[in-house]
């Protein structure tokens, strides 16, 4: 599944669910669409999304239906409602079922998106949009990179990796789940486009003459630390 976070677009009004899909992805999202409820709360459990956009008029089954399904599997998935129910008891309503939060229709995109990049740190337990990696500090709501007062110009790609793994900084994220998060299914599993991808991300936010705060962990994927692993110091036979 695609880029810096991945989002289900549950909405059955096919243009706006090609308007959120379109605006999504080309802030870097990976993003799945559902146009029904029928299937909706078993694709939600069955992928690791980190929000779910939900609207709650929908054929098969309805949102609130969908809402319930996805609590009962899976209580910490933030939801956003997108409804055109706009009155006080239908958002009351929404966000007693579990929503995390509801937004109504007509909407601003830029709206929409500052309310999903906030769920999608809630998720992660970051409350604080700034990140911080030794010298290397994101700024996830305006999606900007620094080092120290430099600004670091990515793709969205690059950037995509990047907070993905500092939302993850310390775990060591493996290639099958950069690849699910970051590329889709584009991505050939005998290719090396992540290790190209890793590589050029370093040449970007290291500092020259320091190590990188992306180590490889062999066999295994990689991890984001300010502080690369210490080793161990070989002892010298005959000496204390």
């Amino acid at each position: 599944m695609g880029a810096k976070q991945t989002i289900l677009v549950i909405e059955d009004d096919q243009k706006v669910a090609n308007f959120v899909q379109a605006g999504l992805e080309q802030e870097g999202y990976a993003v799945d669409v559902l146009h029904d409820g029928g299937s909706a709360g078993e694709q939600a459990r069955s992928v690791d999304y980190d929000a779910v956009v939900l609207d709650l008029m929908l054929p098969g089954r309805s949102g609130f239906q969908v809402l319930r399904d996805i609590r009962a599997r899976k209580p910490s998935l933030p939801v956003l409602i997108l409804t055109a129910k706009d009155g006080v008891d239908d958002r009351v309503a929404g966000l007693d079922s579990g929503a995390d939060d509801y937004m109504v229709k007509p909407f601003a995109f830029e709206e929409l998106l500052a309310r999903v990049e906030a769920l999608a740190r809630r998720r992660h337990g970051v409350k604080n949009p700034r990140i911080q990696i030794g010298e290397v500090v994101l700024d996830t709501a305006a999606r900007m990179v620094y080092r120290g007062s430099e600004a670091i110009e990515l793709a969205p790609r690059e950037y995509a990796l990047l907070e993905y793994m500092a939302l993850r900084q310390g775990q060591v994220v493996t290639r099958a789940e950069i690849e699910e998060h970051i590329y889709d299914d584009q991505v050939d599993p005998m290719s090396n486009v992540i290790d190209a991808a890793v590589y050029t991300l370093r040449k970007r936010i290291d500092a020259p003459g320091k190590s990188s705060i992306i180590q490889t962990r062999r066999g295994m994927g990689y991890t984001l630390n300010a502080q690369p692993p210490q080793l161990a110091q070989p002892q010298v036979a005959g000496k204390a």
